[in-house]
């Protein structure tokens, strides 16, 4: 007999039993007073986790798709933008705006290095081509790194120009004070520290960045903020295109325990299995891809020990261990191994991830540690909140 797979990768993460429970509802129509009592609640919420008093809109979509909406919605062709890359999602905001003929300015730090936001202020301060956005991710998950977006957001808080934030695995479980920081538009998606099942795209969007959306020609019908924000305001809140009934159902009962577990400890829930992994690097005498002090709260990289096949390691865990665990991607793949350690996950699954660890880089060949270490070490962090 088997358990079931463990996720611990960069989404999508493992479900609640309530919200797997939620799914399992006979479906409602959309067009119905019970709906709008969920959807009306679920915008509520997630006001709560944007931290933001705006309307936060509803997509059936990836975390991309609101990616891409994000950059239709606020700008013409030609118009220029700064777009900051410390990874493969970075360059998905940069492939995404050129597609739509905006003029991109890229700023890309090497992979494992956060982005240096003085740098960054310091291009807008000497700005001589209008940028009207930047685009930046609050966390890469391709390189486990964070970067340190509050600053810069509130260079731009008095700006003429929008900040719009890529917080698709972050929101919920890494701090981002949308209002207070200054955040014109943050993108996220269901699948990751929600604690829900893919297929729903959450963006919220300043007084600010409205009054961009006024000047934007580029061209949109499904993707266009106008029409979710429009029927957010009425009476009976819902979406003007069929929504994802089911996964709205899901989404209401994951935001219900985050809320109830609070944010601020959710934060530092997060920030506890970070180090706990990281921790755990170290016993092994192993390398994060990032320092430190950049690297994510919700996922860890670790990079591949000379000579070892990692994809092999990573291949044992799933197959032999049932646990699985993401590898590198682009031109990190084969290079590093990434533990994710995101939504509904503990102290427990991490142990038994960091064990099946050690027992696969064995496997492997890797011997440069004391079999048993990193897990006692995470054991003994354990043990010192119950003495």
């Amino acid at each position: 007999m088997r358990k079931p797979k463990l996720l611990m990768t960069p989404g999508p993460t493992p479900l609640p039993p309530e919200v797997i429970a939620a799914m399992s509802q006979q479906i409602i129509h959309h067009r119905t007073k019970e709906f709008a009592e969920i959807f009306s609640r679920v915008n509520e919420n997630l006001k709560k986790v944007f931290q933001t008093k705006n309307n936060v809109l509803t997509f059936a979509a990836s975390g991309t798709g609101a990616m891409e909406a994000s950059a239709v919605n606020f700008f013409s062709e030609g118009d220029t933008v700064l777009v900051v890359s410390v990874g493969v999602f970075g360059d998905r905001f940069i492939n995404i705006c050129k597609t739509f003929g905006l003029n991109v300015i890229e700023k890309k730090y090497p992979h494992g290095e956060a982005a240096n936001i003085d740098e960054i202020i310091d291009i807008l301060e000497n700005d001589k081509s209008n940028i009207k956005g930047v685009f930046i991710t609050h966390n890469e998950t391709s390189t486990g790194v964070t970067n340190p977006i509050e600053k810069l957001a509130r260079y731009l808080k008095d700006k003429d120009k929008i900040l719009i934030v890529d917080a698709v695995s972050s929101l919920g479980a890494i701090d981002l004070k949308t209002d207070e920081w200054g955040v014109d538009v943050v993108v996220t998606g269901s699948q990751k520290a929600l604690m829900s099942p893919p297929g729903l795209a959450f963006v919220s969007v300043s007084d600010k960045a409205w009054e961009f959306y006024k000047t934007s020609k580029l061209r949109k019908f499904y993707w266009d903020f106008k029409r979710y924000q429009d029927n957010l305001l009425k009476e009976s809140q819902d979406t003007p295109f069929t929504p994802a009934v089911t996964l709205i159902r899901a989404v209401d009962v994951g935001l219900k325990l985050l809320l109830d577990y609070g944010l601020e400890n959710n934060f530092k829930r997060h920030t506890r299995l970070a180090k706990l992994t990281q921790l755990a690097v170290d016993k092994l005498n192993l390398e994060l891809l990032p320092k430190k002090e950049y690297s994510s709260a919700v996922i860890t990289a670790i990079k591949a020990p000379e000579g070892v096949d990692i994809e092999k390691v990573r291949k044992i865990m799933n197959q032999k261990y049932d646990i699985m665990v993401a590898g590198g991607q682009a031109n990190l793949k084969g290079k590093i191994i990434r533990i994710g350690h995101m939504g509904y996950v503990d102290e427990f699954d991490l142990l038994k991830t960091i064990q099946c660890f050690e027992l696969s880089l064995l496997e492997c060949g890797y011997k440069n540690f004391e079999v048993g270490e990193p897990t006692r070490a995470i054991l003994q962090e354990i043990a010192k909140e119950v003495v």
